[in-house]
């Protein structure tokens, strides 16, 4: 089934260029195309989008805001910010919103289409730096250790762990599977016992939790 991608984006030539590679690339299809996320429910009911390409700075309601509201309608759609600003204050608030992923502009259509695919198989694509940025946000902001949390880490097996320190440096399964010499699906496996074992369904809350309760 193709992904159905909307696009949120006020710059005509980019909106343009990205709808003409979602249309052109086997396996997706641009749903929708909006200049603002003014309208943003109703455009999401025309569009039906499971996942969306999110601009973050737009008038009136930005990609941050809206990302809150996306996840508060329906938890299951997948969001990708893609922005020209790579400060720490709007990749903090942009994850901490909902989204999925969170990558430049300048990383090209070719990440584009890959950061998708990767949220689509409950991946958190980042852009290289950005993952490094996230990580130290959360040290930063990470509440002081707790038993809970030694509970929770005590559970983790060693490959478990490993793992989950591969997916806060930003690694999709893929890439994971590769340097760690495992198949794919055995990755995902891991993966699954990972949110069990810490109570969580993404690869985002799998990340903030670990970092919080200083697992790993």
């Amino acid at each position: 089934m193709a992904i159905r991608v909307a696009i949120f984006e006020d710059n005509k030539l980019i909106r343009d260029s990205f709808e003409a590679i979602l249309n052109g690339t086997e396996g997706f299809i641009c749903a929708g195309s909006f200049t603002s996320c003014n309208n943003l429910l109703l455009d999401l009911q025309k569009s039906m989008p499971n996942t969306v390409l999110m601009d973050i700075e737009m008038s009136g309601i930005n990609g941050i805001e809206a990302t809150r509201m996306i996840k508060a309608h329906d938890s299951s759609i997948r969001i990708l910010i893609q922005t020209v600003f790579d400060d720490d204050d709007k990749i903090f608030d942009a994850i901490c919103a909902g989204a999925s992923g969170y990558i430049l502009k300048s990383a090209g259509p070719v990440a584009m289409i890959a950061a998708l695919n990767d949220i689509q198989a409950d991946g958190a694509p980042m852009s290289p730096g950005v993952a490094t940025k996230v990580l130290r946000l959360f040290q930063k902001f990470a509440p002081e250790h707790s038993s809970s949390g030694d509970a929770e880490g005590n559970s983790l097996s060693k490959r478990e762990k490993e793992i989950l320190q591969l997916m806060t440096e930003g690694d999709n399964f893929h890439t994971i599977a590769s340097r760690i010499f495992l198949s794919y699906e055995t990755v995902r496996t891991h993966v699954r016992n990972i949110y069990k074992k810490l109570h969580v369904t993404s690869v985002n809350e799998a990340i903030v939790k670990a970092i919080k309760k200083r697992i790993i």
